[in-house]
């Protein structure tokens, strides 16, 4: 058996754990420059504020119904949600981080153990230790958890959790819309559709070479897992990326190189960094400079650049090299650029890196000085040490003008209490 742990309109959430004059009223988190909705309560979703839509296009309704409105807060999200999976982790000897906020916990092996109860107990859990609400989803396949977290977020019969077993498989399945089952796309919803497969209990059955000539072997295995039989594994330890790309759309337009070059090393500073972690080396890199296509009476320019790089690289210092050296060839003076990134790919493994005849770097060393500035960065904050190409100024930073304080990850942002 697996179980989906999925925390409830999480950012939300997080906003309301450290200030709780916020629960039950409206709460809504935008996306990137405070653009669309990402995140609502329940309380929002009942006025009706629809998932993705426009901030500005809300005015009226934000204004009507006192909604509360925050930016997105990612060093007090990517905290709080650590928190949760750790907790989740002394639940089961194996779990996989699906998202920000969902993980899957192997469950096999525990049969002495009531489900029910054991959900119970970790959803009281993660509430006591983080404030976080969760929702819980049992099922013989990670396929079935996922429907049956469906149900525990939709019934309020469940109290948040759903178990659906060799028993109530079909009555479930038939409840389930087509387009709600993981795994079934856009394109195969509209396909499914067309042949009248409304329901998750219409798909399964559906005759399965069918399904295998309509949707390869992936609808196939879908098909299977509704039906109790596992063909998806725990992912315990995620693969890693073979393409990295860090890339932001500016609060403001930006005209000035100088800025754009700055904005552009912290991207390709960031690539470097991803790299680090996941132990791999990239050979290639792309950056790519686009202007606001929403402004018509601006002039338009978009342009991108590959370069091949010598040896894979992780480097900071090398990444940022190669990277301003693509901006300076693509940048155009007289156009207001609105976003901007970098993209490194060719990626490999950092001890199967193929060195270059003539290098004049050394390597051993270059490593040793992205390991001490990692160790610094780590100990005392990011960016407490990075290359001067980086600059101080941030004028190209995200438009965040509803942004909570991060009360888990500075030390002047955490919460007095006076007793």
């Amino acid at each position: 058996m697996y179980a989906l742990v999925d925390c409830n309109n999480f950012y939300v959430s997080c906003e309301r754990v450290f200030d709780p004059s916020l629960n039950g009223k409206p709460v809504v988190v935008l996306s990137n420059n405070d653009g669309c909705v990402i995140s609502r309560s329940n309380e929002a979703k009942a006025i009706g504020i629809p998932m993705g839509k426009p901030a500005f296009e809300l005015k009226e309704l934000i204004e009507k119904y006192n909604i509360k409105v925050f930016s997105t807060n990612f060093p007090l999200y990517g905290d709080m949600s650590s928190r949760v999976m750790n907790i989740l982790a002394e639940f089961s000897p194996e779990i996989e981080i699906y998202s920000i906020d969902e993980a899957f916990l192997n469950l096999k092996g525990y049969k002495y153990i009531e489900l029910q109860d054991y959900a119970k107990k970790i959803k009281d859990t993660v509430y006591l230790y983080t404030g976080i609400p969760v929702s819980i989803g049992i099922g013989a396949t990670k396929t079935l958890a996922k429907a049956a977290e469906y149900f525990a977020k939709k019934d309020s019969k469940s109290k948040g959790i759903c178990i659906i077993s060799d028993e109530n498989r079909k009555e479930y399945l038939s409840r389930l819309p087509i387009d709600e089952v993981w795994g079934i796309g856009r394109q195969h919803y509209k396909m499914l559709n067309k042949y009248g497969v409304k329901t998750a209990l219409d798909f399964v059955n559906l005759r399965p070479q069918w399904i295998r000539n309509q949707m390869t072997v992936v609808g196939s295995k879908t098909q299977e897992e509704l039906m109790g039989i596992e063909c998806f594994d725990l992912e315990t330890s995620p693969p890693s990326k073979k393409n990295i790309c860090v890339s932001r759309s500016f609060g403001n337009m930006i005209s000035d190189y100088s800025l754009l070059a700055e904005a552009v090393s912290n991207f390709a500073a960031s690539c470097a960094e991803k790299l680090r972690h996941q132990h791999s080396c990239a050979s290639t890199i792309m950056v790519f400079v686009i202007t606001n296509r929403f402004r018509k009476d601006l002039p338009q320019y978009s342009k991108n650049v590959i370069v091949n790089m010598p040896v894979a690289t992780n480097s900071t210092f090398e990444i940022i090299k190669y990277a301003l050296f693509i901006l300076r060839n693509i940048y155009k003076d007289g156009y207001q650029y609105k976003k901007a990134g970098v993209i490194v790919s060719n990626i490999v493994p950092d001890n199967a890196v193929q060195t270059a005849l003539f290098d004049e770097i050394d390597r051993e060393k270059q490593n040793k000085v992205m390991l001490a500035m990692d160790n610094i960065n780590k100990k005392y904050g990011r960016n407490t040490l990075k290359v001067a190409a980086m600059g101080k100024h941030r004028e190209w930073k995200l438009k965040q003008e509803k942004l909570s304080r991060a009360y888990t990850t500075k030390w002047q942002d955490i919460i007095n209490v006076k007793v």
